[in-house]
């Protein structure tokens, strides 16, 4: 769902802390009428409309790029400034108080839950299409994706049963697959390989930086 050059394109601020896939989630903002910007300078950051922070891999290893970019903290402010914020894939996980996958090592702790592995009796990762099953009609988030919508998603680590989720996947249990909570979206899939619903996703997210704009 491309939307024309000529429509407001409010500015999305995609966190560049060397982590793969940063680029697909680059791409995908920018086909849903974003100016998306992958960037590391926190002036660019904090002058953003809204700011995304995708990510594959592992736990301890986001993280600690995290860090060592300085985005930890810049995350944390943009969060706490109110500017609507979007976490994809290890993106979501590092939102959370920790990881099953790195002990000792702290997440950003926008929410206070864990992330635990998937259990023993499903196949390790998660790699495949799965319908969501919404739990809000009502938010954004999920506006337009219709009843029946499907997600791509490789993980082999979740987020715990918490008050903020808005849709999960059934992979042999309930699996947590996106959360919101005030200012912040977030999202186990990816939203960006998931076709129109995905997009649609995306879209959405723009979509409120333009009302609030």
């Amino acid at each position: 769902m491309p939307v024309a050059a000529s429509e407001n394109r409010p500015v999305v601020a995609i966190l560049d802390y060397g982590i793969g896939n940063l680029h697909s989630a680059h791409k995908g903002f920018a086909a849903v009428g974003a100016d998306a910007q992958l960037t590391d300078d926190p002036k660019i950051i904090a002058e953003a409309d809204g700011v995304v922070l995708p990510g594959v891999g592992a736990f301890g290893p986001c993280m600690q790029a995290l860090r060592d970019h300085g985005l930890d903290s810049v995350a944390r402010e943009r969060i706490d400034a109110g500017v609507p914020f979007f976490g994809i894939c290890i993106g979501m996980q590092v939102l959370f108080a920790g990881s099953q996958e790195a002990p000792g090592e702290n997440g950003l702790g926008i929410f206070p839950e864990m992330v635990r592995e998937l259990p023993d009796t499903v196949k390790r990762p998660q790699m495949q299409w799965n319908r969501l099953v919404t739990e809000s009609d009502t938010h954004p988030m999920l506006e337009g994706l219709g009843d029946d919508p499907w997600m791509y998603f490789v993980h082999s680590y979740a987020a715990e049963p918490n008050p903020y989720v808005v849709a999960s996947c059934d992979y042999g249990t309930d699996v947590v697959a996106a959360v919101a909570r005030d200012n912040v979206w977030a999202c186990q899939f990816h939203p960006e390989k998931s076709g129109l619903a995905g997009l649609r996703v995306l879209a959405n997210f723009v979509d409120t930086l333009r009302t609030r704009g």
